[in-house]
């Protein structure tokens, strides 16, 4: 497909897709040049990245139903406001609305959200613009939307126009941080990345074999530490130095889980952030936090300690498939501000998705 000024060509290599190059960095194998080179890129790093964002914002749309799937015990929560709207009349506003305020409450959308919400429906109730439960129910997902829509923009990967983009993941330990990585790697890469992991997660033993095995499960390349006392820094400004010397699009960085509490351990992100920026000007493009959905607003103390500490540009709330509290999607966005960049719905490799804030909508009302 011509544009205006590039295009974009894809030369397939010999290697399988599902191989993989693992890579110790050490002083006598730094000019180690591994042999994958899936395709090359003929446009400028601005018009992949606009491309990538598009196909995956486009890919979203397609996968509606894994997201409606994937709130179902939240739409189980929120069944009752249908039950509600079915035989209302405006005699019974006030013990409807009640109940519908308990039915949002429950579902963690947060007390300052859900009483507006509910005002703004009285209000439209008693001054005759909603008439009907059915007008009800749309002006209630129409509030939701607005919400979203208003601070929740910039849903798309911000990735600039240096290659490469780096990618930084933090999070609290069990979130999901490393899956999620490995599974944003998946979807990038069926995008036509070149994608390089760099395995910063020091501290936990398993966490290097656990992205060796996303690595090979993806066909991905990945940069790890050398020695038990490795620093996470250290790790990840080589395996972004490495991205830029060999052309890679993106480099994804893990780092490891910490409880929002540990200082000295927050002051380890400040310096890993500081590192990736030496190598490519304007790095990490974006850092995004994990935050597991079954914790609901417990989540935002965490995600406040951590923009103040490193500034986070996106979220990946995961679990929401086993959690019945998905009105902390809309909580999270309205009290931080900060997007949601994607959304885990399920355990397999395809369900982290991108966050569409129609599809989720829909999804929790059903």
């Amino acid at each position: 497909m011509a544009t205006s000024s590039a295009h974009l060509s894809f030369l397939a290599g010999r290697v399988s897709p599902f191989s993989s190059e693992r890579i110790v960095l050490s002083p006598q194998r730094g000019e180690f040049r591994p042999p994958m080179t899936r395709f090359r890129c003929s446009a400028g790093p601005s018009g992949f990245f606009t491309r990538l964002g598009r196909l995956i914002k486009e890919k979203a749309k397609s996968d509606v139903e894994k997201v409606f799937s994937g709130f179902s015990k939240t739409r189980e929560n929120l069944a009752v406001i249908d039950e509600l709207l079915l035989f209302w009349n405006l005699s019974e506003t006030d013990r409807v609305l009640d109940e519908l305020e308990e039915a949002l409450l429950v579902s963690d959308f947060g007390p300052k959200i859900t009483v507006r919400i509910v005002e703004r429906l009285r209000e439209d109730i008693m001054s005759g613009k909603l008439k009907s439960g059915s007008e009800i129910k749309d002006a209630l997902k129409g509030s939701v939307l607005e919400m979203l829509a208003k601070k929740n923009s910039k849903t798309e990967l911000q990735l600039g126009f240096r290659k490469p983009a780096v990618i930084m993941i933090v999070g609290v330990n069990g979130g999901g941080k490393t899956t999620s990585l490995g599974k944003l790697a998946h979807r990038l890469k069926n995008e036509g990345t070149k994608v390089l992991m760099a395995a910063g997660d020091t501290f936990r033993a398993a966490a290097s074999d656990q992205l060796e095995i996303w690595a090979e499960r993806t066909g991905c390349e990945i940069v790890v530490a050398e020695g038990e006392k490795a620093k996470a820094a250290t790790v990840l400004s080589k395996a972004v130095k490495r991205g830029k010397e060999e052309g890679y699009d993106v480099v994804l960085c893990d780092t490891s889980g910490r409880l929002h509490t540990n200082y000295s351990l927050m002051e380890e992100l400040i310096a890993c952030k500081k590192a990736v920026g030496k190598i490519v000007s304007g790095a990490p493009n974006e850092i995004l936090l994990v935050l597991d959905g079954n914790t609901g607003l417990n989540m935002l103390p965490q995600a406040r300690e951590f923009n103040e500490v490193v500034g986070i540009t996106g979220l990946i709330l995961t679990k929401l498939d086993g959690s019945a509290r998905g009105g902390c999607v809309v909580s999270v966005v309205e009290e931080l501000g900060i997007p949601v960049k994607f959304i885990g719905v399920g355990e397999a490799v395809e369900d982290l998705q991108p966050f569409d804030p129609e599809a989720f909508v829909n999804a929790i009302f059903s």
